[in-house]
């Protein structure tokens, strides 16, 4: 699991919110070159890996997504503070309290900032505790001497810069990682760490598989297009989402049956579910209702081909998020398993 966890910790450390993720980029095609393959890297910035397999006429496509959850500049406040606007789903109480980096278009410089309720003081303002925060009170505290707007933009610092926040990436002793990004970032560790150890191994998949690092999933339209008419399975590797009526944990995969999209592939479900009792992989089964993943963007686009979706269960999804080692490594034992195991049987 170190190898995995040091993909993961490296992939944290990008900031990549969605629209802004040329570095994450940039990172996966270098770290894929120095595992020895020729990755491909399209316009729209995902970036893939095609193993060509025993059989080569019809073909898998695995995802994972690297864009992150952000923010971007609306405007600049009179006292020079900043105003955003909100990249990816989330509330504004998720990011209360958050440091952030404000990356200037202009300059190409990284400014440090907090996230705070504009009513932050309780000595000042009666109601800040009970204050809805919302796009109007929300602001970015930023660590220049600044006090009005003109000083603001005189830093290079102007509407549409993105924001990223600090993701805190600890593991503890007791074998949980606590960040903001997991979602997706364990995946794209997980895929890194299989490519790694197949091209080490020289293992041959049984079926021709792309291996797909998507920058848009956050948006709803991540790896939905361009793919070769041989694909006839897609799996979205992503997170599975607790909370109150959810079986997901932070200790087995999740198998996704159902999300806002509707349901998944059913044998293919199936399919999951055989290869996880037969070697003893912990999950679970569960439905995300407010949810969606590269999988469900490709079906909707159009594509003709049966999709599945599962993940490591991670604990408070799109705030400060949390999973176990034990979480990730039956998502890695169970996506291993899926890839050299036969195509899916109606």
């Amino acid at each position: 699991m170190k190898t995995v966890v040091d993909y993961l910790q490296e992939l944290v450390a990008i900031p990549s919110p969605t629209g802004y993720t040329k570095q994450v980029e940039a990172y996966l095609v270098q770290t894929l070159e120095q595992l020895g393959y020729q990755p491909e890297h399209s316009p729209k910035g995902t970036v893939s890996v095609t193993l060509e397999g025993e059989i080569t006429d019809k073909e898998r496509y695995v995802t994972a997504h690297v864009d992150t959850l952000g923010a971007i500049v609306r405007s600049i406040k009179p006292d020079g503070r900043l105003k955003l606007d909100k990249i990816g789903g989330y509330p504004w109480n998720m990011i209360e309290g958050e440091n952030c980096l404000i990356h200037s278009s202009k300059t190409g410089q990284k400014h440090s900032g907090t996230i705070l309720i504009h009513q932050t003081s309780t000595h000042v303002y009666r109601d800040a505790g009970t204050l809805e925060r919302t796009q109007d009170n929300m602001e970015v505290r930023l660590d220049e001497k600044v006090k009005t707007a003109d000083e603001t933009k005189e830093l290079g610092i102007g509407v549409g810069d993105f924001v990223s926040f600090d993701p805190r990436f600890q593991v503890s002793e007791t074998g949980f990682i606590k960040s903001r990004f997991l979602d997706d970032k364990v995946s794209a560790a997980i895929l890194l760490y299989l490519l790694d150890c197949y091209q080490a191994e020289k293992l041959v998949l049984p079926v021709t598989t792309t291996f797909a690092f998507s920058v848009f999933e956050e948006v709803g339209h991540g790896a939905n297009s361009n793919f070769s008419d041989k694909v006839v399975e897609y799996v979205a590797v992503d997170m599975g989402a607790m909370g109150d009526d959810q079986a997901t944990d932070e200790y087995t995969v999740s198998i996704c049956v159902k999300d806002a999209s509707g349901p998944y592939h059913y044998a293919f479900r199936q399919h999951l579910v055989d290869l996880a009792q037969a070697q003893n992989i912990p999950y679970q089964l569960d439905i995300y209702p407010y949810y969606g993943s590269d999988a469900s963007a490709a079906i909707s686009a159009g594509l003709e081909a049966k999709h599945a979706l599962f993940g490591a269960g991670i604990e408070s999804s799109h705030s400060y998020e949390r999973t176990h080692l034990d979480s990730v490594e039956a998502t890695k034992y169970l996506l291993n398993a899926y890839l050299f195991s036969p195509l899916v049987e109606d």
